[in-house]
């Protein structure tokens, strides 16, 4: 069931980071491309907002591309705490909506120059993703990325995951996350977190069949 699970996934998932090289790559040649970049902003808080962070499952380009590509050269350890604190993750997302906003109300009016803007800072935060990637586990950038955290903030409570009290604590639940949560540590109850892209990565791993969301729990009644 696991691989099945991971083989439909990541077919998903090449599907979608196909389109992040064309538009970082193609947009420095056509810079209209990085408007493309506003759509991805307005589709990850649209869906957070009903459903929860699953934008950042398969359908964000850039997230996909990290799980099917940075994945291989990742050391795939534990994520700093302080990425995951609110003060740090607020931080970070002032000071590149704040860049961002700059260059948007300078170029305000050139079609071409918003579309660099957006570009620009998908350039530099790729970056940053990648080597953060590299270093730690290639979700890394997503604890901080600015859309990431609005969803995180909008998402907390929506679909939870339910761990029945049969739950073993075996913790292959936080080995196959692709966020590094801890469900295990939720027995009997649900969590609730705004981190969760309801990948059900989780929910294929778990050996004791302790975990569910909702619409699955239905399904099984």
């Amino acid at each position: 069931m696991l691989k099945e699970f991971r083989r439909k996934r990541t077919r998903l998932q090449t599907l979608t980071s196909v389109i992040f090289p064309i538009v970082l790559i193609g947009g420095w040649f056509y810079p209209p491309l990085g408007f493309f970049i506003l759509l991805c902003m307005v589709g990850a808080i649209g869906l957070a907002m009903f459903k929860g962070r699953t934008w950042c499952d398969w359908m964000c380009p850039r997230g996909s591309f990290y799980d099917v590509f940075l994945k291989r050269f990742s050391r795939n350890i534990s994520i700093p705490g302080y990425f995951k604190k609110k003060w740090f993750r607020a931080m970070i997302f002032s000071l590149l909506i704040t860049a961002l906003g700059i260059q948007v109300y300078i170029a305000w009016g050139n079609t071409e120059e918003l579309g660099m803007a957006f570009l620009r800072v998908l350039t530099i935060t790729t970056t940053a993703g990648i080597v953060l990637g590299a270093v730690f586990q290639e979700r890394a950038w997503c604890h901080i990325c600015p859309m990431g955290t609005i969803s995180n903030w909008m998402s907390e409570g929506k679909n939870p995951l339910h761990v029945a009290d049969h739950c073993k604590s075996c913790k292959l639940c936080t080995k196959a996350c692709p966020m590094q949560l801890k469900p295990y540590e939720h027995k009997d109850g649900i969590m609730t977190h705004g981190d969760c892209l309801k990948c059900t990565s989780c929910i294929a791993a778990c050996p004791a069949n302790a975990l569910g969301f909702e619409k699955e729990i239905r399904k099984a009644a």
